[in-house]
């Protein structure tokens, strides 16, 4: 195999032992208790993307929904924000695959080349190199799904109708899933976070893309999807919606965490 993406947040965003890795994931997605009953399989989520200790219970309110699909899903569409290296437009790692303690991940290569024909999609492996936003999601991915392959894009400065196009690309059917990584809202008071995160998760479902990075960091990719959730007449359920200061942290200044669903129409 070429080119492999090693892991960079492996024993500080989530254990690096695959066995306490599994073990942990494991853990919250026999303690996640989910009530929402889809009326079709997800087509999409949103996810947070902070250490497991704070978000990880979180997030598992939307991976628990792809364990009846562990067969089905076959290829993972990944979004995240950079955090580290700013970048115009949106990124592909290059190379052949991503690396967890769990094991390899390879790239849907073919449709990475077919991306890069865009004008706002470029290869950067320094973008990727040390990006978290991408990273913790796949050890989820991999604990839930069987077989998958990735095509992994950090977001930069981008708009939304190019994050749209980029989707509508990759879309294909059942055995896609879109995955949009973010965050809410950033070391706001408790209540205070309570009151805008609140807002923006009720925006959301709206398919409203009227809310900015201040509340939320993937804001870019999630005004993407929503505008493709729009034309696809799909429906978006909120999972989970907490902070930091309800999971593992104090409540001084606390980081917004939700998780949604979005269900192509019947």
């Amino acid at each position: 195999m070429g080119l492999i993406r090693r892991a960079a947040v492996a024993g500080a965003f989530y254990p690096s032992q695959a066995d306490e890795l599994s073990r942990t994931i494991g853990n919250f997605l026999i303690d996640c208790r989910q009530e929402i009953k889809l009326p079709r399989p997800p087509k999409a989520i949103i996810v947070p993307h902070a250490g497991y200790v704070y978000s990880g219970a979180v997030a598992a309110s939307a991976y628990t929904l792809l364990r009846p699909l562990h067969a089905e899903i076959s290829r993972v569409v990944l979004l995240g924000p950079v955090h580290r290296v700013p970048i115009k437009g949106l990124a592909l790692p290059g190379g052949e695959a991503f690396a967890t303690p769990l094991g390899t991940v390879p790239l849907d290569v073919n449709a990475c080349k077919q991306l890069e024909a865009l004008a706002q999609v470029s290869v950067n492996a320094a973008a990727h190199a040390l990006e978290h936003s991408l990273e913790v999601q796949l050890p989820f991915l991999q604990r839930v799904l069987d077989h998958f392959t990735l095509i992994p894009l950090a977001v930069g400065d981008a708009s939304p109708e190019q994050v749209a196009e980029v989707l509508e690309q990759v879309w294909g059917g059942s055995e896609t899933l879109l995955v949009i990584s973010s965050d809410l809202s950033h070391y706001l008071p408790y209540p205070l976070a309570q009151r805008v995160d609140a807002d923006t998760t009720q925006t959301i479902l709206e398919l409203n893309q009227q809310f900015g990075h201040n509340q939320a960091c993937g804001a870019t990719p999630i005004q993407g999807l929503l505008s493709v959730a729009q034309r696809h007449r799909m429906q978006p359920y909120l999972l989970d919606l907490r902070n930091s200061g309800d999971t593992a942290g104090d409540k001084e200044r606390v980081v917004g965490y939700a998780s949604f669903a979005f269900c192509e129409a019947a």
